[in-house]
């Protein structure tokens, strides 16, 4: 079919999308998105949100750790994101005697503040479209494998030809399926430091029962600061170091929030597939999330019983438990709420509407039937796929990451040699290092054990390696003393001979690791899931991508009138919406705001999910809220909800109000809607989000660290906005003394 470019031209004669829905690119906010936003109530303009040549909204936004958003709020650096975004670096510098996850921690100075080695924070200088110069000779007539090479050859080149600093980086994104491209120059920083963290009570109040619901009490934050060279450029992680001086930080409004107020959320969305065909809806809901979802929770089970009877064992597993259930929750909600709003029937009747206004003669018109071949002849291997992924990823069966790590050591070694090998083991150990910190054999072991048997009860046995095949239905194996025996014998359960194990040269290490049972058992799965399994399945895939890209570019030329917005792939997006309540179910409602009272209506004494701090408890007893209480009911407010569409990579975003202040922190979805990242419904998809009243009041009240508030621009806009137009001399003035 004819190749069409997807650009801008193009996406200026599109209509408007229902507010709440997309994930826009900040740079055409002003043609196409600004009149809609201001419509909704925002008082600014797209300039003042994205802008190369000034300070803008943009400047604030950080992409935290490649994994999540986070925002400049200070003039010094100061940055504020999730606190399940920093639970990482929290329980890295925390033990029984500093427990940091349940106590807090607070920075009293600078010379506190305490360094995370790796950890990064990146900021977005320019994003510049690319399409032509990436698709420079790519025609109808070309295969998919020399299209993606033409293409590859292209992104060189436009390396190449962009002019950047030497602190800058260049990062080139297809958008629209692979029909457009954008070029994404970034600063990263290298020294970012923790400062503070409220105590789990408060930043992970109600835990996994809560996670992914509304309404929510959790006060889901945390505070780190980027250091600099004495230029304000990035450097390596350093005591001569000083804070960094940004072009642009949030001020924070303490006005708050109330139904219809207009909400953006700027950061990095991680993956969104909005265009999927109905058949791969249908995969997803009936086999993919099921499988995952049961998986993950028979491994949440063991490792929650070990965590429940042990405090140690609770901090060793606290990121990884929640790393995991996060997931297997947030499956639960989608295929629910997927089913709910009927997603696959809506596809279908969108589809039959496609394929009515094609021409016979067009090969789009057979595009959908070529979908349903695809997926049907790649639904085997994806079955064992989404089993093999889960099983020995490493995030559930810890084993199995390191028997990974062994067989990359392998793989370098072989076919870069002994440099490539040795560069590669020290980042081993240094990883190693830590693992073995939070890592139980025990605990391991038995959730080997329950998964390798449902692999075998659930695989076919041609894909299964045969230590744990079980044949038939009948057959009876204790899948228990296999796993005690494996480690039993494997060095990798043990630290120090692991590190035993690694001592010597390349061809000397390879053979130890390649003569351990673990690494021989994990090689054996490997090379069957490689050979029967991967390869046929990227075969297929490799299909269905080729396709999608077609049927992207299908798509928005037979619906000019509709606007599309790109599927979100890590890159810098804007999301805008309202604040606004939902009706979940019938003849419930959901209010908007959540309060203190709720934490206390939730409270359960020693529940490591429900308690409360005693702290907490007397502010709240006292009303002791300082000036962040709402100044309609005095309650204390701790969290909202909008209809902003956000996804993973969201965690931490700001939530800014219509005059470009901070109003809240995301960092979840509702349950009835964790299906936007599939099938956005306005109805019922809601973004969850700490008020920053009560960021602010944690801070100042609760941990009494005012220096930080000292640091920040608290300001009132509603207040301003509304004022009497003789107080504007007394407003310029004070303006002027903040930023002073």
């Amino acid at each position: 079919m004819k190749h069409i470019l997807i650009t801008l031209s193009i996406l200026l004669t599109l209509q408007a999308a229902k507010a709440g829905e997309g994930m826009w690119l900040p740079l055409f906010l002003k043609s196409l998105n600004e009149a809609e936003m201001q419509e909704l109530g925002m008082k600014i303009t797209a300039e003042d949100i994205y802008s190369v040549n000034k300070g803008s909204l943009k400047d604030a936004i950080v992409h935290f750790g490649g994994f999540c958003t986070s925002e400049l709020i200070s003039g010094s650096g100061l940055l504020l994101t999730n606190h399940h975004c920093g639970y990482g670096q929290i329980q890295s510098h925390s033990s029984l005697d500093n427990n940091y996850l349940k106590n807090g921690f607070w920075a009293q100075s600078k010379a506190d503040e305490l360094m995370n080695p790796g950890l990064t924070a990146t900021m977005i200088n320019e994003i510049v479209d690319v399409t032509a110069q990436a698709l420079e000779g790519v025609t109808d007539k070309m295969g998919v494998e020399e299209r993606e090479a033409t293409i590859k050859l292209n992104i060189e080149s436009i390396r190449n030809s962009l002019v950047v600093a030497s602190h800058q980086a260049i990062e080139v994104r297809p958008f629209f399926n692979g029909n457009q491209y954008f070029a994404f120059l970034t600063t990263t920083y290298r020294d970012v430091r923790l400062v503070g963290a409220p105590p789990e009570s408060i930043g992970k109040f109600g835990a996994d029962t809560d996670n992914w619901v509304w309404p929510r009490h959790t006060g889901d934050f945390s505070l780190f600061r980027i250091y600099a060279g004495p230029d304000n450029l990035p450097a390596d992680p350093s005591e001569e170091n000083i804070p960094y001086e940004p072009k642009h930080f949030l001020p924070i409004s303490t006005d708050g929030v109330a139904e219809g107020d207009f909400t953006l959320v700027f950061g990095f969305p991680g993956r969104t597939q909005q265009y999927l065909p109905a058949v791969a809806v249908e995969e997803i809901i009936e086999v993919s999330d099921p499988n995952k979802i049961a998986i993950r929770e028979k491994a949440l089970n063991i490792i929650d019983k070990y965590m429940r009877s042990d405090e140690e064992t609770r901090i060793k597993y606290a990121s990884k438990f929640a790393s995991v259930a996060n997931y297997w929750k947030k499956w639960i909600g989608e295929t629910t709420g997927l089913k709910k709003t009927g997603a696959i029937s809506k596809k279908q009747k969108f589809e039959k509407e496609f394929v009515s206004m094609q021409t016979k003669d067009n090969p789009a018109r057979n595009i959908l039937g070529e979908f349903d071949a695809l997926y049907a002849q790649r639904a085997p291997y994806a079955y064992v796929r989404d089993y093999y992924g889960e099983i020995t990823g490493g995030r559930i069966v810890e084993l199995m990451r390191v028997v990974g790590l062994a067989q990359r050591m392998t793989e370098l070694y072989e076919t870069r040699g002994a440099e490539a090998f040795d560069n590669f083991k020290g980042r081993v150990m240094g990883f190693l290092e830590g693992f073995y910190k939070n890592y139980d054999p025990a605990i391991d072991q038995e959730v080997f054990a329950a998964l390798s048997e449902m692999y075998a009860r659930n695989v076919e046995a041609k894909y299964t390696p045969e230590m744990i095949q079980d044949l038939s239905p009948a057959a009876e194996k204790n899948y228990g003393i296999i796993a005690m025996k494996l480690y039993s014998e494997t060095a990798f359960v043990d630290k120090d001979k692991v590190f035993e194990m690694l001592e010597g040269d390349a061809e000397e290490v390879v053979a130890r690791l390649q003569a351990d049972p673990a690494y021989a058992f994990g090689a054996e799965w490997k090379n069957t899931y490689d050979t029967k399994v991967l390869e046929p399945y990227d075969n297929y895939n490799f299909k269905i991508d080729s396709l999608q890209r077609i049927y992207m570019n299908a798509l928005m030329t037979t619906f000019p009138e509709k606007r599309f917005y790109p599927d979100a792939n890590s890159t810098m997006r804007v999301t805008y919406g309202q604040v606004k309540s939902y009706n979940p179910s019938d003849a419930v409602t959901y209010s908007p705001v959540t309060y203190l009272d709720g934490v206390m209506e939730k409270y359960k004494p020693g529940d490591y999910e429900f308690d409360v701090d005693e702290k907490l408890l007397e502010l709240y007893d006292n009303k002791d809220y300082g000036n962040y209480a709402d100044r309609e009911n005095g309650k204390m407010p701790v969290c909202f909800i909008g209809t902003n569409h956000t996804t993973g990579g969201n965690s931490g975003s700001p939530a800014i109000d219509a005059h470009g202040n901070l109003i809240g922190l995301n960092f979840d979805r509702a349950w009835e809607g964790t299906m936007s990242d599939l099938n956005y419904d306005a109805s019922i998809c809601r973004n969850i989000m700490v008020d920053a009243r009560y960021i602010l009041f944690v801070i100042d009240k609760y941990a009494g660290a005012g220096h930080l508030i000292e640091e920040m621009r608290l300001v009132r806009p509603k207040l301003e906005y509304t004022r009497n137009p003789k107080d504007e001399i007394k407003i310029q003035r004070r303006k002027r003394k903040a930023n002073r």
